[in-house]
C-alpha cells in the first residue's frame, strides 16, 4: 500500500465513476481499476460491490476511505513543513473563492500578489461556501476566501475587509437619483435574490427583513451579473457586494445607491485550517489584500 493508492481510493470515493476517478488522478482507467484490485488483495477485503452497474463501497472501503482521508490529509501537513525549508512565499497555494466575491475581488489583487510573491503558484478555484469548507477540511484547498458564516467558525479566519453591500435599482426608477437611501425606506419593498447555497443570499436577506422588504419568490437567481441584468430590465432592485459594482452611479441601465442607517455589510475573511504550518504566509496574504482593498473603497466608493 502506498499514498498514491490511498488517492485513487479517495478519488472514486469522490466521483464514483472509474472513468472520471481516472481523469482527476491523472491515470488511465485500468490503472486506477488495476490499483484498486490491488489494494483489495494486499488488504484481504471488498472494497466495492463488482455486481453492480454503479460504484458502491462495502463498509469496510468507506472504513478505509475515511482513513485515507485523514492520512492524505496528514501527508498534505508534512508536505506544507517541509516547504518552510525553503523561501516561505514559494511554491504551490490553492485558493478557494466564492462566487460573489472571486470574479470581483481576483482582478483586484492577482496582480498585487504575483508582484509582491512572484514565486508563489497560485491555483484558483470557484465553488459555493459549503463546498469550500468541506474541501478546506479535506486538505484539497490550502486557505479559502469567502463571507464569514458560521460553517467556517472552526477555521482560523483573518480579516480582509468589511464590503458594504449597494442598493441597484433600475435607471427609471424613482430612486434612480439618489445618492444614499435609508434602509427603512425599503419596508414594503420586493427585491431579487440570488438561489439557495449563496452565503450572500443569506446575508442580503437578514439586513432586508429588519428594514421590513422581503423577497421576490418567482425568481432565484444564479450569479450578481443575473440579478444585474434583472435589474437593468427593469425586474425589481437587488443588493450588490460593493466590488461587483462600477465607479459610476449609473450605468448599463442600473443605478448604484449607498444604503446607510446601517450600511449593510459582510465580512470578507481569509480562513485556513487551525494548527497549518503555513500560518506565516495567510498573514502575509491577508496583509497584502487588506492593505489593497481598503486604498480602493478609499480612493473610488467612500
Amino acid at each position: 500500500m502506498n499514498i498514491r493508492d490511498l488517492e485513487y481510493l479517495v478519488a472514486l470515493s469522490e466521483h464514483r465513476h472509474f472513468r472520471k476517478a481516472a481523469e482527476a488522478c491523472f491515470v488511465s482507467q485500468p490503472t486506477l481499476s488495476g490499483q484498486i484490485r490491488k489494494l483489495e488483495d494486499e488488504l484481504g477485503v471488498s472494497l466495492l460491490e463488482r455486481t453492480s452497474r454503479r460504484v458502491l463501497f462495502t463498509d469496510a472501503g468507506l472504513s478505509l476511505v475515511s482513513q485515507a482521508q485523514k492520512i492524505l490529509l496528514e501527508v498534505k501537513v508534512l508536505t506544507e513543513l517541509a516547504s518552510q525549508q525553503g523561501e516561505s512565499m514559494a511554491g504551490p497555494l490553492h485558493i478557494g473563492f466564492i462566487p460573489t466575491v472571486g470574479p470581483y475581488l481576483l482582478p483586484h489583487i492577482i496582480p498585487q500578489l504575483k508582484a509582491a510573491f512572484p514565486q508563489l503558484e497560485l491555483f484558483l478555484h470557484e465553488a459555493q461556501t459549503h463546498q469550500l469548507v468541506r474541501q478546506l477540511e479535506e486538505g484539497k484547498l490550502d486557505c479559502i476566501i469567502l463571507a464569514a458564516v458560521k460553517e467556517t467558525e472552526h477555521f482560523i479566519e483573518l480579516p480582509l475587509y468589511n464590503e458594504p453591500m449597494i442598493l441597484a435599482v433600475p435607471e427609471e426608477h424613482r430612486w434612480a437619483k439618489m445618492e444614499t437611501l435609508d434602509m427603512d425606506q425599503l419596508n414594503g419593498e420586493t427585491l431579487l435574490m440570488l438561489g439557495d447555497g449563496h452565503c450572500l443570499r443569506d446575508q442580503a436577506m437578514g439586513f432586508c427583513f429588519a428594514s421590513g422588504a422581503h423577497e421576490d419568490g418567482s425568481f432565484k437567481a444564479t450569479s450578481l451579473e443575473t440579478l444585474r441584468n434583472m435589474v437593468a430590465a427593469g425586474s425589481g432592485i437587488t443588493l450588490l457586494p460593493q466590488l461587483a459594482t462600477p465607479k459610476e452611479q449609473s450605468r448599463d441601465g442600473v443605478s448604484y445607491i449607498k444604503a446607510c442607517d446601517p450600511v449593510p455589510t459582510r465580512l470578507i475573511t481569509l480562513a485556513y485550517r487551525p494548527g497549518s504550518p503555513l500560518r506565516a504566509r495567510y498573514e502575509k496574504i491577508a496583509e497584502l489584500i487588506n492593505q489593497h482593498i481598503d486604498v480602493r473603497f478609499s480612493a473610488e466608493w467612500l
